[in-house]
This record gives structure tokens, C-alpha cells and sequence, in this order.
């Protein structure tokens, strides 16, 4: 192979390779007085495990949370609506979720994992749960869990 086609293949792999990026980006809640997070069911997620997953996540923050279709419950001061996407390449993947959380002053904090441009990237695979963890983790990382169990 000459030099010139070296340099030429070099360049192809690196701008090939360049665009393979995953974002996290997280605007933490920063009310200290949740107590409890309604989280609205969305039935355009067709992954099952979702849902329970964020609940279950939220909790482990020592929070509450309430599952909710339709109106919001009578003194949900907070509360959540999320959305999350699957691609398929060699196999299923979350590619895309993003979780907003809301108050009564409006958005109060923001998690969004975006894989859609990890073409070549391998850490794209892996559990759904694990992709969410450190991002609700830090969502709700100020939250007060005293007298929480």
C-alpha cells in the first residue's frame, strides 16, 4: 500500500470514527423537599422494563414514587415523564432516553442519555438499567431522603 493510501485509509477510519459519540447530560433537581415523584406512564415505550426500573432507581434515592395514566394524583408536587428509544445493530440497545422532571414552577431537572450517534462504539451495549443508573443517580442526588426508609 503506498504512503498516500495510508494516509488516505488513516483519515477515512478517524472521520468514520468521529462521529461515534454517547452524551450524558444531567440538570440535577435541586429541591431539597421531594418527598414523592409521580411518574406518568408513557405507552409509546415498548420496552416493559423501563418503567419499573426508573421507579425502582428513584427509590434507591430513598424517594417515592407513584405510577400514574391520565390526570396527575391530587398532591403530586412532583413529577416525571420520560421518554427512551431501542435501535437494533447486532443487538437491541437503548439508543435514546431522556427523563424530565417537573414541579410546580415548571422543569425542574433533566437526564438525557443519547447514543444515537455510537455507531462503532461497543460500550452502546449492556443492560437498559445500567445506562440509567449513574444519570438518576445524579438527577435526584440532592434530594432530602431523610426519615426515608
Amino acid at each position: 500500500m503506498s504512503p498516500q493510501a495510508k494516509v488516505i485509509a488513516g483519515l477515512g477510519l478517524l472521520l468514520g470514527l468521529s462521529g461515534c459519540s454517547i452524551t450524558q447530560t444531567v440538570d440535577p433537581v435541586a429541591d431539597n423537599d421531594i418527598e414523592r415523584i409521580c411518574v406518568e406512564h408513557n405507552p409509546d415505550v415498548l420496552m416493559d422494563g423501563f418503567e419499573p426500573a426508573v421507579c425502582e432507581l428513584i427509590e434507591e434515592q430513598g424517594l417515592y414514587t407513584e405510577v400514574y395514566k391520565g390526570e396527575r394524583p391530587v398532591g403530586c408536587s412532583h413529577y416525571l415523564e420520560y421518554t427512551a428509544n431501542w435501535r437494533w445493530d447486532m443487538a437491541m440497545y437503548l439508543s435514546y432516553a431522556d427523563l424530565k422532571v417537573f414541579g410546580q414552577d415548571g422543569l425542574e431537572g433533566r437526564a438525557t442519555y443519547d447514543a444515537r450517534n455510537g455507531g462503532g462504539r461497543m460500550d452502546k451495549f449492556g443492560p437498559t438499567r445500567s445506562k440509567i443508573e449513574p444519570l438518576i443517580g445524579e438527577l435526584f442526588g440532592g434530594a432530602d431522603t431523610e426519615g426515608q426508609d
